[in-house]
């Protein structure tokens, strides 16, 4: 008779105990045990450890998996139970360990693998082949591929996240309180009367009542300086979109400016002098050009496609120095500049604002983040089994991504959803534009490094977006590098995963749609090129996202820095513009205030996130992996500091890609 010694972890989730009857089966490379009762007196209590005796008439041989079964207490009483993982201790003395963290609902069979990763050409033996092969089978069954919108990445198979498999859906904690703050916020603006009035703001004075509970630092700075040029520039660098960007060295055709037009600015330089010296900058909405406004509240909005000129002055400052409303020059499409009259400026900055709302939601944060996150959740729920290193690598990176992806196609860009209700970009206009995104989207774009080279910004000063974005590429770049060589020793074993290889073709395939343009790659030939396309899945699920999603009610939540849809067309002359007519262009009350509501809940932290490098899984048990992530860790406690020493000297701090303000994964 052999005896294994078996502890099971209970989570420490809400509900994760159980008075169900669990059973094991230890499955060996020479023998399997027999399905033996596992539960305790007391049964399975939340958080708990319970040790148990594994009879086996003989030695199981190397053990391949464990197999848990939950069948009803008396028959009648049953409820789920969520198990952390299993351990076995073996004659030999071998402590094996295999990770679970999932429900287990009655009636309902786990298979659960060794901790340890293996690519599939080294899970040889045929018992932990047929595992693998099932595993991927009933995966692929459950989340499938679906068209979302054409020309557009499909998304998961899946209407409503009581559908999914519990072990990806929100926590019960983060599920209450994302649908409390919703409804508080709601509940609020009712009750003042605001979230229905459609009268327009009396002065931009008046939008101080917003702020009674919701002031932070960043918004009293905002409010302050919204409409100083010297922040209009800044937030090119480091607001909520800092990927329109890039150095200009020859003017655009259908962008007239002149040396006349821009002598002031430029304190007597020129701009071929100027765009030399590497000071001239372009800001280019042509993406949205020919989009019609949406219809909010009855009323039809605004969409221009600016093009914005802007300067690097001597003291590092980027200040905007000509605008241009829409993309074809006439004499009703005139060039604003700092020298206008102030209204007529601050109008034209303000329908600039307008489109950042739209160009950074539908393409900087929905495409670029959320729904690219989801094509890498799909594509590795269906093509890498648990022992993949790859799967263990990416799992923290997943959390509640399709979760949030579905209650954003729901709530969100629905024909009901908010933005379709509150913003000018709603509506048909919303799928063109991402469409255009779509196919306009490249590799080197999601790269940033490359992003940044492409744009010519590499010594842009005060660009804290890329200075905290290069150090954390770089950090999580040396903890990819390091994981992956662990497994993967030769190009050829890239090649030869046919698991892998799965997962990159669906992901060029149902992701980027086959576009050879985007240079996505289909296959990967060499180690180095996968370290790279991982390094990008992380950083854009973790570090692109903080960037872009973070700090949306900061520089959301006053209005007029961030309208969600403007009442009025662009004007087509100037020395017409007065302070009336501004508010008579901005959102009503009643856009106002449900745009607010929204920016709110999305940059709202819940309690249950994990910041980067958290990882409450407990997925290894070797120990070269379990080093680089205490390395990792350790870096990324060091660039939080290296970080916060900075923001003390800044006016404006710029903390979103601190590493402890990021997390692992798209999960708001």
């Amino acid at each position: 008779m052999v005896i294994n010694t078996v502890t099971a972890y209970t989570g420490k989730k809400l509900l994760a105990g159980t008075t169900s009857r669990i059973y094991i089966q230890l499955l060996g490379a020479d023998d399997e045990s027999e399905e033996q009762h596992l539960n305790p007196i007391q049964g399975f209590q939340r958080g708990s450890e319970r040790e148990f005796k594994i009879h086996c008439k003989a030695s199981l041989g190397e053990l391949i998996a464990v197999k848990l079964y939950s069948k009803p207490f008396m028959g009648l009483l049953h409820n789920r139970w969520f198990c952390d993982k299993i351990t076995v201790n073996t004659r030999e003395g071998d402590e094996i360990l295999f990770p679970c963290y999932c429900w287990l609902d009655c009636n309902e069979r786990l298979v659960l693998r060794p901790a340890k990763a293996l690519l599939v050409f080294q899970d040889t033996n045929p018992i932990a082949q047929s595992q693998r092969m099932r595993q991927l089978k009933e995966q692929q069954k459950i989340f499938r591929w679906r068209v979302y919108a054409k020309g557009t990445p499909q998304v998961i198979d899946c209407d409503t996240a009581l559908t999914l498999p519990p072990e990806v859906r929100f926590s019960f904690t983060k599920e209450t309180e994302f649908y409390f703050t919703a409804g508080k916020q709601l509940a609020a603006l009712k009750l003042t009367g605001l979230a229905d009035c459609r009268k327009s703001w009396e002065s931009i004075k008046q939008l101080e009542v917003l702020f009674c509970e919701n002031r932070n630092k960043t918004i009293e700075y905002i409010q302050e300086h919204w409409d100083e040029d010297e922040f209009f520039g800044y937030q090119f660098l480091n607001g909520l979109n800092p990927m329109m960007i890039q150095r200009c060295s020859t003017l655009l055709e259908n962008f007239p400016v002149t040396d006349d037009m821009v002598k002031d600015s430029l304190r007597g330089s020129s701009l071929e002098q100027e765009m030399k010296k590497g000071n001239i900058f372009l800001s280019d909405y042509k993406m949205l050009d020919g989009l019609v406004g949406n219809v909010v509240s009855g009323r039809k909005q605004y969409l221009t496609a600016p093009l914005v000129l802007l300067y690097c002055n001597p003291h590092g400052m980027m200040l905007p120095i000509a605008i241009q409303l829409r993309q074809k020059p006439s004499k009703d499409n005139p060039i604003f500049l700092p020298t206008d009259s102030k209204a007529d400026w601050t109008l034209a900055k303000i329908f600039v604002r307008s489109t950042e709302f739209g160009v950074h939601e539908v393409n900087f944060h929905l495409l670029r983040t959320h729904l690219l996150a989801e094509v890498f959740t799909v594509a590795t729920l269906r093509n890498l089994p648990s022992p993949h290193p790859l799967y263990k690598l990416l799992f923290p990176h997943i959390r509640y991504t399709l979760q949030i992806n579905i209650m954003a196609r729901s709530l969100l860009i629905s024909k009901d959803g908010a933005i379709t209700m509150y913003a000018g970009i709603g509506g048909k206009s919303l799928e063109k534009l991402l469409k255009r995104a779509t196919a306009s989207l490249t590799y080197s774009a999601l790269c940033l490094p490359d992003n940044i080279s492409e744009r010519g910004l590499e010594t842009v000063p005060h660009y804290y977006y890329r200075d905290d974005g290069m150090k954390l590429w770089d950090i999580i770049n040396k903890f990819v590098a390091g994981h992956l060589s662990l497994y993967y020793q030769h190009d050829a074993h890239v090649q030869k995963d046919t698991e892998l290889q799965r997962w990159i073709s669906e992901i060029f395939t149902n992701g980027f749609l086959g576009s050879d343009s985007s240079g996505i790659p289909s296959s990967f030939q060499t180690l180095k090129e996968l370290i790279k396309f991982v390094t990008m899945v992380i950083f854009t699920a973790s570090a692109q996202h903080a960037a872009v999603n973070s700090g949306q009610f900061d520089f959301g939540g006053w209005m007029p820095n961030y309208p969600t849809a403007l009442r009025k067309p662009p004007p087509k002359e100037k020395g017409q513009t007065t302070e009336n007519m501004i508010l008579e262009t901005l959102p009503d009350v009643s856009t106002t205030v449900n745009g607010m509501a929204v920016l709110r809940l999305l940059s709202k932290d819940c309690a249950d996130h994990y910041p980067l490098g958290h990882f409450p899984e407990n997925l290894y048990d070797e120990e070269v992996p379990c080093k680089l992530i205490e390395d990792f860790q350790k870096d990324l406690r060091e660039l939080s500091d290296l970080i916060e020493e900075r923001n003390k000297k800044l006016e404006l701090p710029y903390t979103y890609l601190s590493p402890k303000n990021v997390d692992n994964s798209v999960a708001i």
